[in-house]
């Protein structure tokens, strides 16, 4: 991967895709870019695809600065400053879906819209409380950053050579900076500026992700400009273990936004049919359910 000198570190990127609109791509604690393979895969020939690992994770150098949301949005600016664009969407998965929102909420002049993916504004139940800290907590100890790293990387793999790229470039960053961003992320609360972002959201749940399905609910009732969807049969792993239909979304939502004549929930309608021609209508049976 090349490196971006910005804002005092040096952060690993990748841009896959030469043409179309840049969409940067933000991972949770731990993970780096490699989560996002699928995407640049899928993805490349619509959109500039950019990859990067937060500073302390996989290759990119350790922070001095402790790490919080604020400080991973100006890497993104500067990043994107660096790279020559003026504007790009920004797609997190899980905690990364919170900087999108703190970077909408900061520059929302840089920003066209924002994709969250298992995402939250805040963590306010006590069993995502629970597994944020617990993962902090193990993660102040460099003993246990093996045991830590391959259980994060089993839960989000799909195959033995993903398990691999994931687990070996978890290994590579720095505990400290890690264990950061998770404490970061249980303090993180910006629920009550939602309104404030007047950028189109799309927003994409598992199905069975239960414990996260209030947190879409939440965005989805303060984000003036929303789509809401549930993948079938999906968890809170989207971007590695449901990636064509994650990325389809990403396609069709994109698209729908250029059709400034239909109602939002007109045209959201039409992404769940395209999706499922033969399927849609049976509630049993649907891939995508949309809110």
């Amino acid at each position: 991967m090349p490196i971006a000198e910005v804002n005092g570190t040096n952060l690993h990127y990748h841009v896959t895709g030469k043409k179309g609109t840049p969409i940067v791509f933000i991972h949770p604690p731990l993970l780096t870019a490699q989560t996002f393979n699928y995407q640049k895969a899928q993805l490349s020939d619509r959109f500039k695809v950019i990859t990067f690992d937060i500073r302390g994770h996989g290759e990119s150098s350790p922070s001095e600065r402790r790490i919080t949301y604020p400080l991973v949005i100006e890497d993104i600016r500067q990043l994107l400053d660096f790279l020559g664009e003026e504007k790009a969407y920004l797609c997190g998965y899980s905690t990364g879906g919170s900087i999108v929102l703190e970077g909408l909420l900061t520059y929302p002049e840089r920003f066209i819209g924002g994709i969250v993916v298992s995402g939250m504004s805040e963590v306010r139940d006590y069993y995502n409380q629970a597994r944020i800290w617990l993962a902090s907590q193990v993660s102040k100890w460099n003993a246990l950053k093996r045991p830590l790293a391959a259980a994060i990387s089993v839960g989000n793999a799909d195959m033995g050579l993903t398990f691999h790229n994931l687990y070996g470039s978890a290994l590579k960053g720095d505990f400290r900076n890690m264990h950061q961003y998770y404490h970061y992320a249980l303090m993180y609360n910006c629920t009550r500026r939602l309104p404030a972002i007047k950028h189109p959201m799309l927003l994409i749940y598992g199905q069975k992700n239960t414990s996260f399905h209030q947190y879409g609910h939440l965005l989805h009732d303060r984000l003036p400009n929303s789509s809401l969807y549930f993948i079938k049969d999906a968890k809170h792993q989207i971007p590695i273990k449901n990636a064509v239909r994650m990325n389809d979304l990403i396609r069709l939502w994109t698209e729908s936004l250029q059709d400034q004549d239909k109602e939002r929930g007109d045209l959201d309608l039409e992404i769940a049919r395209k999706l499922n021609p033969e399927m849609y209508g049976n509630e049993h049976e649907q891939n995508i359910e949309i809110h």
